[in-house]
């Protein structure tokens, strides 16, 4: 309301004559006086091409032009609870022009056709000729009043709209947001779309007064493709909604996106000739959540439990709440801030308030989820069941870690520490951008973790664990060190990798146990085989003591003790 307030008090700042202009000046004058390309070779009257004072139809406002008499293709939306009906009132009356079906010279009061210089007959194409084809543009001559903006929940209810915003019997028309007679702004428009002040009059999307998309003074570097092509303006915050939506022809119908492919409507700006960071060049590495691989899949009206495979920037980000504010585990940041996600109890909640209830919406419960790229003694692709905090064992993503002591943690990271999965993975490389786009490494890994066997130890053979765990610590051969010596022996002696027996997410209650399962103990079964006698268990014997049934490298052990 501050807004409008605000509003109200600069109309009466701004000179009466402006909105006394006149339609002489614009390219609705189609006579031959007229400013623009489009006009009549010698009719010199300039309201006939609309209006007579005789025989008009219909009588209100004098109308001088054929209905067009047409079915038109209507706009349609998954997420519009509107009832979009055929065009009438106004809009009917603009689309006698607009759907270049009637030629300009045809009125009623002329018992010929004007003629219009270079041989026009109908409006030619271009973006002022809509056609019949109105699934591109937005709605109109639809009902719009207190239970329509109630149902959709980010509408202004009606009753709070303020001149110079109209509706035509509780219709919303083309004259809502055009003015015919006046261009003081571009394409007739009533108020200014900078800012997306238009646009507002209507629109309250929630999250909206925050968003970097609404709030960013970043420019158009000039490289590439202009990403507002068809605005006048050269700022993110000039933008605004206008950034990724094009009220007429655009490139996708539905929610009237600029293009077609909906990871172009971000990646035109998050290719570093906008925003800072290039997300372009993330989704283009060798292992990524591929946003090239689907297309009309994606749908913003879809369960949070994503129940056909697929991926789209929007499916991480909602663009108008997405904002530049750090977080602390497991708590979304500000780029993820409006989501849809599915909680630790499998259901659904919008928003998602920890970072991994989005990362369940496809890892979880979902039908398509990933399969796990190793074979494991225990099978487990439900990243939900992985990371519960009733199992023996897991990496401290949903809360704190069940071991209450690990020396091997790298300050600040202790015992009652918790992270976020995107801190393994995440795009790998100095400075990147935070979160999973893409990486080198497989899963999207932010470092390197090798999992092939016999793989020389080194610092980056397993990066992936060494940021988090000291090295040193973890392979010293001390004597008196037991718990690393016997990592020392398997690791930097044996050349096994981690992944022999750790798995890094977790393992589920309901299938291990806190004598085989704990520290993450889950053998690979390309590596690690069944001891000589089948058998194949680690069995924990308490602090820093434990032994394994197992073969491993043709060494048998049954047991061994450590």
């Amino acid at each position: 309301m501050n807004i409008r307030i605000i509003r109200l008090s600069i109309l009466f700042l701004i000179p009466a004559g402006i909105y006394s202009q006149s339609i002489v000046n614009t390219v609705h004058n189609l006579s031959v006086s007229g400013p623009g390309q489009i006009k009549a070779s010698s009719e010199s009257e300039i309201c006939i091409f609309c209006h007579t004072p005789h025989n008009s139809g219909p009588v209100s406002p004098l109308w001088n032009r054929n209905d067009p008499g047409l079915n038109y293709t209507l706009y349609n939306s998954t997420t519009i609870q509107a009832t979009i009906g055929q065009p009438d009132g106004a809009s009917l009356l603009c689309l006698s022009c607009h759907d270049g079906t009637i030629a300009l010279g045809n009125v009623l009061s002329r018992p010929v056709d004007i003629d219009f210089t270079s041989g026009i007959t109908t409006l030619p194409p271009g973006v002022s000729n809509l056609t019949t084809d109105l699934t591109n543009d937005h709605p109109v001559s639809f009902v719009y009043n207190s239970s329509l903006a109630a149902a959709d929940g980010e509408l202004v209810d009606p009753i709070n709209l303020t001149w110079p915003i109209k509706l035509e019997n509780e219709k919303l028309q083309c004259t809502a947001c055009h003015d015919p007679h006046k261009n003081i702004y571009t394409d007739f428009l009533i108020l200014t779309t900078q800012f997306s002040n238009l646009c507002t009059e209507c629109h309250d999307k929630n999250y909206w007064v925050t968003t970097s998309h609404r709030n960013s003074n970043a420019i158009w570097n000039g490289s590439g493709i202009d990403p507002w092509f068809h605005t006048p303006y050269s700022s993110v915050a000039e933008n605004a909604c206008e950034n990724c939506h094009n009220p007429h022809n655009a490139g996708l119908d539905q929610r009237l996106m600029n293009y077609q492919a909906e990871e172009s409507n971000c990646l035109n700006c998050h290719n570093s000739n906008v925003a800072v960071e290039n997300i372009l060049v993330q989704l283009n590495k060798p292992y990524s959540h591929n946003v090239y691989g689907y297309n009309l899949v994606h749908d913003a009206s879809e369960d949070e439990l994503v129940l056909t495979q697929h991926v789209e920037c929007e499916d991480c980000h909602n663009p108008h709440a997405a904002r530049n504010l750090a977080a602390n585990a497991p708590f979304v940041s500000g780029f993820l801030e409006g989501v849809k996600g599915i909680n630790q109890n499998g259901g659904p909640v919008n928003p998602a308030q920890y970072e991994y209830e989005l990362c369940y919406r496809c890892h979880a419960d979902s039908p398509d989820k990933p399969a796990s790229p190793t074979s494991r003694q225990i099978e487990q692709n439900n990243v939900r069941f992985e990371f519960d905090l009733s199992n023996p064992s897991y990496h401290p993503v949903v809360g704190v870690g069940k071991n209450p002591d690990c020396p091997s943690l790298i300050s600040p990271l202790t015992e009652s520490s918790i992270i976020y999965c995107s801190h393994c993975h995440a795009s790998d490389g100095t400075n990147s951008p935070a979160g999973p786009h893409g990486s080198m490494y497989p899963q999207i890994l932010k470092f390197n973790y090798t999992t092939a066997d016999n793989t020389q130890e080194s610092y980056q053979a397993y990066r992936l664990c060494y940021e988090c765990h000291d090295r040193a610590t973890v392979i010293s051969d001390e004597p008196n060190n037991f718990q690393n010596r016997v990592h020392h022996r398997h690791i930097v002696e044996e050349n096994t990798p981690c992944n022999a027996c750790h798995d890094p997410h977790g393992i589920s209650s309901s299938q291990g146990n806190s004598t085989n399962n704990t520290h993450l103990i889950n053998f690979d079964l390309s590596i690690v085989e069944p001891s000589f006698n089948g058998q194949l268990r680690f069995e924990d014997q308490g602090s820093y003591a434990g032994r394994c049934y197992l073969n491993c490298h043709g060494k048998n052990h049954s047991p061994r003790w450590y």
